[in-house]
C-alpha cells in the first residue's frame, strides 16, 4: 500500500490498463499535450501518444467515435470534461451504447468506459456543475459507477475498462485531491458491490461520491451525540448492490440516503423504494430520510453554491431529527 491522491489513483490505473491491453485507449478534448481539464493524463503524453487522441470540441463525435471502435473490438476510454457535455452526447450513450448488444442478441458489445467529472463546489456554475448519475442510471443497458477514494477508482475503472458493456464513470471533482491507501500492481473492484465503509448499530448512512468522506465525517461527530452511524458507500448504482444495504438497515432499524445530486427523481428514491420492497422494511424504527440537494441549477455564488448541497453539518442534523422524533 502507498497512499496516493485520487486522481494519481486515476492516472496509474490508466497507465497499467494502457500497458496491459493493445485494444485500450484514450479520446478526448485536451487529454494529450495538455494532459486533461483536471490533469488525470498529465505527462503521459511521450510514452502514451498512441494511446492518448485529443479530438475536437464535440461530445456527440467523441462518443459516437468510442461506439464505433468499441464495435469493432477497441476498449475505448472516453473523457467527457464536464459530465454535463454528455447532453450533448445523448443520442449515442442511450440509443446506441446502452441498446446494440440487447438489439443484435449479443452478437455485438459495446465494451466502452465514458469518464464523466461532475458535481459542483469549484465555482464553475449551472452548465458546469451538475451531478448526473440518476439520469443515465434510468438508462437499460448502462452501467453507472461513482468510486468515492483513491483505492477504488483504480480498481473500478480497471473493472470497468475489462467490462463487455458500457460503463458510465462518474468522478466527483471535489474528490481528484483527496488521499487514500492504493495497492500497487494490479488490483480490481467488482462493479455492483457496495461498501461498508463504517460500522454502526444505530443508523445506515447510505451515501455515494463526494457525501461518502462527508458522511464519514459526520459519523465521527455523531459519536458526541451517542450515535453510532454505519456508513455504507454505494459505489454502483447500475448494478445497485441491494443485499449490503438491507442488511445493513435491517440491523440499525433507521436508514438516511445522503446525495450530491438534486433530490427530485435522485437514485435515492430508488433506494427507498428497494428497501420498502424488501424485508428490511419490517425492520424499521421510524421512515427513511432522504438528504439531497435543492431542485435548482447550481449557483454560481459560493455561498449559494455551497447551501445548494448537503454538507457535513446538514448531515448531522440530519440523523439528529430522525433521533428527536423518538
Amino acid at each position: 500500500m502507498s497512499e496516493k491522491t485520487y486522481i494519481d489513483a486515476l492516472a496509474e490505473a490508466l497507465r497499467e490498463e494502457f500497458d496491459r491491453d493493445e485494444n485500450v485507449f484514450m479520446m478526448g478534448e485536451d487529454i494529450g499535450i495538455y494532459g486533461g481539464a483536471f490533469g488525470v493524463t498529465k505527462g503521459m503524453y511521450p510514452k502514451y501518444k498512441d494511446k492518448l487522441l485529443d479530438t475536437p470540441i464535440s461530445e456527440a463525435s467523441i462518443v459516437g467515435a468510442g461506439v464505433g471502435c468499441a464495435l469493432v473490438g477497441m476498449r475505448p476510454i472516453v473523457e467527457i470534461m464536464f459530465s454535463d457535455f454528455m447532453m450533448d452526447a445523448m443520442e449515442w450513450i442511450v440509443n446506441q451504447a446502452a441498446k446494440l448488444r440487447y438489439m443484435t442478441g449479443g452478437q455485438l458489445k459495446v465494451p466502452m468506459v465514458i469518464r464523466a467529472p461532475m458535481g459542483c463546489g469549484t465555482g464553475a456554475a449551472a452548465q458546469h456543475s451538475q451531478s448526473l448519475p440518476a439520469l443515465f442510471a434510468h438508462i437499460p443497458g448502462l452501467k453507472v459507477v461513482m468510486p468515492a477514494t483513491p483505492y477504488d477508482v483504480k480498481g473500478m475503472l480497471k473493472a470497468a475498462v475489462r467490462d463487455d458493456n458500457p460503463v458510465i464513470f462518474f468522478e466527483h471533482k471535489l474528490l481528484y485531491w483527496t488521499k487514500g491507501d492504493v495497492p500497487e500492481g494490479d488490483y480490481t473492484v467488482p462493479i455492483g458491490k457496495a461498501a461498508v465503509k463504517r460500522e454502526g448499530k444505530d443508523i445506515t448512512i447510505i451515501a455515494g461520491s463526494i457525501m461518502v468522506p462527508r458522511s464519514m465525517g459526520a459519523a465521527e461527530k455523531l459519536k458526541e451525540y451517542g450515535i453510532d452511524a454505519e456508513v455504507i458507500d454505494i459505489r454502483s448504482l447500475v448494478p445497485m448492490d441491494v443485499e449490503t444495504i438491507v442488511e445493513s438497515v435491517s440491523k440499525t432499524g433507521k436508514a438516511i440516503i445522503v446525495e450530491d445530486d438534486n433530490k427530485n427523481n435522485g437514485w435515492g428514491s430508488e433506494v427507498v423504494s428497494k428497501l420498502i420492497e424488501s424485508d428490511a422494511f419490517d425492520y424499521l424504527d421510524e421512515p427513511i430520510k432522504r438528504l439531497a440537494g435543492k431542485d435548482i441549477p447550481i449557483p454560481y455564488a459560493p455561498e449559494l453554491e455551497r447551501a445548494a448541497v448537503p454538507q457535513i453539518e446538514d448531515i448531522i442534523e440530519g440523523v439528529k431529527e430522525i433521533f428527536d422524533k423518538r
